[in-house]
């Protein structure tokens, strides 16, 4: 394919610096160990007994610990002579399919070897009731056949909507645990309803509807590390994740820039963000009834370089960038995209943009399509991921805000050279 003389010829890109933010850690030092001793005194309130059947209900994000923590809560409730099950809790994930869920969770490290308690995958729900006149709610078949359910997930911001609630635990309720069916419900009629009242009210439905007895909640720090365990009596839901949410918003990883004229993100993925790339970080959305995330970050031009090895070529995101490289085009499973897009509701997240052939062309499209503006006064971000802001490399153009900030640190100068096929080398 030929292109615009511009894209084809030499382009002398402006030097780049390392930034470092110094933000805090404060993860936990033992994970397992906090949440066996948050469990000390949750336990002696609750209802489950011994020789009673738990499901488990685990989703399918890369959230820090993972495996451990569900193989050490499964651990805890055979010591007390229960019975736990792992259900996976993940909507529509895994193609929407029975095995594929198992998948998933296999790619994440949690088997019944591992973990020792039996994997239950089937799709099959139960409608146990209905909300706002018109909306049915559904929980997993296999969850109500058990004695009791929990789920275990992270709180933090939504990619798709604001409130007191978003990303957490009663999301899972809805979404994850209502499997396809409840995930297509739930986001259809949010176009209706609002994506936060609807989960609100979902999730209400299936407290007092269901046997859900109690969720473990979970927030990371800047570093992707957990930095809370705590568990969350099924009554106090609503008002406890609505503190943790804070709490997360808080440490969440963001840029500290309002304006960039380019964000070029290196790989994107669902075990990154549920959106492929995080809006609460490069402030794109567009897709209907979605909330303004332009406040966060206003950037001319996204460009994304590759996908994730674990995302398995969901690209899920990929149509709120402007460009994308051929990599990118390549490792898209465009069934798996397409359907998490439909069945989200979200159709522009899949709409493919301008591919180029490599890296270069790419960042130097992304340069080049800004109008009259040289690229020394490029205001410019190169980031991992959307979930790694707290190193990035930022152009010549941003140094004087980067210098005036307390909290950052120049490491390094670079100027940015390709492999021959054009590949990006940057550390």
């Amino acid at each position: 394919m030929r292109y615009p003389k511009y894209i084809e010829d030499e382009f002398l890109f402006p030097d780049f610096y390392r930034v470092q933010m110094n933000h805090p850690h404060r993860g936990l030092e033992d994970p397992v160990k906090a949440l066996h001793e948050s469990l000390d005194d949750h336990f002696l309130t609750t209802r489950i007994k011994k020789g009673d059947t738990v499901a488990i209900g685990v989703g399918s994000r890369g959230i820090a610990n993972i495996a451990q923590l569900v193989t050490a809560l499964c651990r805890r409730f055979r010591d007390m002579g229960a019975r736990p099950y792992i259900i996976p809790a993940m909507g529509s994930h895994g193609s929407a399919t029975a095995q594929g869920q198992v998948q998933v969770l296999e790619k994440l490290g949690i088997t019944e070897a591992a973990c020792c308690a039996p994997v239950v995958s089937t799709m099959d729900v139960v409608n146990v009731g209905e909300v706002m006149g018109e909306v049915p709610v559904y929980f997993s078949r296999d969850a109500l056949a058990m004695d009791h359910s929990i789920c275990i997930n992270r709180i933090k911001p939504h990619t798709k909507f604001k409130g007191s609630v978003e990303s957490g635990l009663c999301k899972m309720l809805c979404v994850g645990m209502g499997k396809h069916q409840g995930a297509l419900a739930y986001h259809n009629m949010a176009l209706k309803h609002g994506f936060f009242p609807l989960l609100k009210t979902m999730a209400e439905k299936i407290i007092v509807s269901t046997n859900f007895r109690f969720g473990i909640a979970i927030v990371e720090d800047h570093f992707e590390d957990t930095m809370v365990i705590e568990p969350v009596p099924a009554a106090e839901v609503l008002e406890r994740e609505s503190r943790l949410l804070r709490i997360a918003r808080d440490n969440f990883p963001q840029l500290p820039f309002k304006e960039l004229d380019a964000l070029i993100i290196r790989e994107i993925g669902k075990e990154i963000s549920g959106s492929g790339m995080d809006p609460n970080v490069t402030g794109r959305t567009y897709d209907l009834m979605e909330d303004d995330f332009s406040g966060i970050l206003r950037a001319g031009r996204i460009a994304i370089l590759n996908l994730s090895e674990k995302t398995g070529g969901n690209a899920i995101g990929l149509g709120n960038a402007d460009i994308i490289t051929e990599k990118v085009f390549q490792g898209l499973d465009y069934e798996s995209t397409v359907m998490n897009a439909l069945t989200s509701i979200s159709l522009r997240k899949a709409f493919i943009p301008i591919r180029l052939p490599n890296d270069q062309k790419a960042i130097q499209a992304a340069f080049t399509t800004l109008g009259p503006l040289t690229p020394d006064k490029a205001r410019a971000v190169i980031i991992k991921d959307t979930l790694h802001t707290q190193t990035f490399w930022a152009s010549r153009a941003l140094l004087p805000e980067v210098e005036a900030m307390d909290n950052a640190g120049i490491m390094e100068k670079k100027r940015l050279a390709f492999h021959e096929n054009g590949d990006l080398i940057l550390t």
